[in-house]
């Protein structure tokens, strides 16, 4: 049977390396931290499952510090996670482990990285979770970092979710890309597409919008990195004051593929906005058919094919004196999100109109 190391790499966990342990601990054969300069009690945590607990000097570099927890492991296989990411269920990877791991180089397994209120997940994309020793995989990026998968590939059922207690340390990624910018790294297309959302996020939205504009015609990087950079630069373009450019951003991912439904629903949004009720409808309905591949290694957002467009839809069909086919859209979103507030306001004015009964 295959063996695995787990590598990671930590630094101040205290609150959540043990229960990240304590969900993988039984399906792997050794484990390997590396820790990037805790002045907590996360090395003690680490000693209690393993003694491969090792030092890094950090410098600004993931990949720096994940590479280096690789060349500790000394099993056939290297599996990574995060200190705040649980494996929800050991079964399936223990599973894959004794009947299916010897037959791939890489294991895509679904990562799971927002919840709803319920627990349930919102965003959904899948990882290369595990690779083969000894074919030099390596991390790459000193952010965003990620392994480029190669050879034979497979897809597990095995979901890790990312149970984050706290957020990451504010600014941290813009700092890392700027001091690559200033020693004169080269960007490459992942990087100037992670570069333009953090100069997002930090209202640098001109500068943004140039390095996502950058990527979109780029046929050298990812499909989906060319489309987010689309509804990136829409939403820079709007702050911007420039409506038009914003659609016409939009429309640039249809010339790339077919739409998803972040697209969808962003030009139904601005369709709505501007009062074209039907040209609305059109987008919303297509967000609702589209469903995402989960394999393509796209970032499944599931509200924008389920939860917006049912609540939008509902909003446009009343607008249009559609009021029963208005709280059918309402009471789809209903099965999705129960407890949700949009929801519950849009019984209570249908209820008011004699559409709904009461406790229906």
């Amino acid at each position: 049977m295959a063996e695995i190391s787990l590598c990671m790499i930590v630094r101040d966990e205290r609150e959540t390396l043990a229960r990240c342990l304590d969900s993988v601990r039984d399906a792997v054969d050794e484990i390997i931290i590396v820790d990037t300069g805790s002045k907590d009690e996360t090395r003690e945590i680490a000693l209690r499952y393993t003694p491969h607990v090792y030092d890094f000097s950090w410098r600004d570099d993931f990949s720096a510090a994940r590479n280096e927890a690789f060349a500790h492991a000394t099993c056939d296989f290297l599996m990574w996670l995060d200190a705040d990411d649980v494996v929800a269920d050991i079964r399936p990877l223990m599973h894959w482990k004794q009947e299916r791991l010897e037959q791939y180089d890489v294991v895509m397994a679904p990562y799971h990285v927002a919840f709803d209120a319920q627990g349930k997940p919102t965003f959904i994309y899948y990882r290369e979770r595990i690779v083969r020793a000894g074919m030099g995989f390596r991390w790459e990026g000193a952010v965003h970092e990620a392994i480029a998968p190669r050879g034979r590939i497979g897809y597990a059922d095995f979901v890790v979710r990312h149970e984050k207690l706290r957020p990451g340390e504010p600014g941290r990624n813009l700092r890392i890309y700027e001091r690559l910018r200033a020693q004169g790294h080269p960007f490459n297309p992942r990087e100037r597409f992670y570069y333009g959302r953090e100069l997002a996020s930090a209202g640098r939205t001109e500068e943004a919008a140039r390095q996502l504009d950058s990527v979109i015609d780029d046929e050298t990087a990812w499909i989906e990195n060319r489309i987010e950079a689309c509804a990136g630069l829409a939403d820079c373009l709007d702050r911007l004051g420039d409506a038009t450019g914003a659609v016409r951003a939009l429309c640039r991912s249809l010339a790339l593929d077919r739409p998803r439904p972040m697209i969808a629903c962003a030009l139904g949004s601005r369709f709505l906005k501007a009062g074209n009720l039907h040209a609305a409808r059109f987008w919303y309905e297509a967000a609702l058919s589209s469903k995402e591949n989960e394999k393509s290694g796209a970032f499944i957002q599931q509200d924008y094919s389920g939860r917006i467009p049912l609540l939008q839809l509902c909003v446009i069909h009343d607008r249009l004196g559609e009021r029963e086919v208005a709280c059918a859209y309402n009471e789809q979103a209903a099965l999705l999100r129960p407890e949700d507030e949009a929801v519950e306001q849009n019984r209570r004015y249908f209820e008011r109109l004699g559409i709904l009964k009461k406790g229906q």
